[in-house]
Formats: C-alpha cells, sequence, structure tokens
C-alpha cells in the first residue's frame, strides 16, 4: 500500500467545503472589460482594493490575439502585418544600375585598401 500524502484519490487538493470562499476569506473583485479591433470583449477581474494606475490599460485578447485596451469606442488598431512579397515584388525594388555601379565602385576600393594594409604588413 501506498502511503504519503492524505488527500482521497481523485479529490482535489482545497477543494470541497472548506475553501477560502465559505471562510469568507474571498476578496472583492472588480471586473474590467477589454475590446479589441475585431470587438471582442474580454472581461479580466483585479482586486477591488487595487489601485486605479495598478490595472493595465491594455492587454492582449485571447480570442483574437490582437491588444485590446478598456476604451470599447477607441480600441488599439490592428497590427499590420506585412504580406507575403513575390520574387517580382523583389525584384521592383532593386537599385537602378547607376546605384549599382556606385555601390560596387565603394565595395571595390574598400577591397583595394585592405589588400593594401595586409600586402603591406608581411
Amino acid at each position: 500500500m501506498a502511503s504519503g500524502g492524505s488527500a482521497i484519490r481523485g479529490s482535489r487538493v482545497g477543494a470541497g467545503p472548506m475553501g477560502e470562499q465559505d471562510h469568507g476569506h474571498h476578496a472583492e473583485r472588480v471586473a474590467v472589460s477589454y475590446w479589441d479591433a475585431l470587438g471582442n470583449e474580454t472581461v479580466r477581474y483585479f482586486a477591488a482594493n487595487l489601485p486605479a494606475d495598478e490595472i493595465p490599460m491594455t492587454i492582449d485578447s485571447p480570442s483574437s490575439g490582437l491588444p485590446a485596451g478598456r476604451d470599447k469606442a477607441n480600441p488599439p488598431a490592428m497590427q499590420k502585418t506585412e504580406p507575403y512579397k513575390t520574387h517580382l515584388a523583389y525584384v521592383k525594388e532593386r537599385r537602378t544600375d547607376e546605384e549599382a555601379a556606385v555601390l560596387l565602385e565603394d565595395a571595390l576600393k574598400q577591397l583595394r585598401i585592405r589588400r593594401g594594409k595586409i600586402s603591406a604588413d608581411s
């Protein structure tokens, strides 16, 4: 027979009629609603004696993953995600031939300077 622990098998520790709520130790709570950009409401509970400046103005909404604020009329904006770029979009962003020539010349000049320093040292 196994020994140790006095909990009855299948029961949860602290459950039952001897919980804090039954003893009157349950703290007063205040409900605060948060809304995200999609209009989802999330209610969080905070201790009633908690100062107002310690209650966060924004949280992450579990229903959408977006930030949620306490102002229903002006919730935080949806996060802007950059769409997937095709190869053609990257090709359109490439530098002009003149810019490429200037960059190449600058890189070659720096390389020649470094090679000159290395050959002079040896």
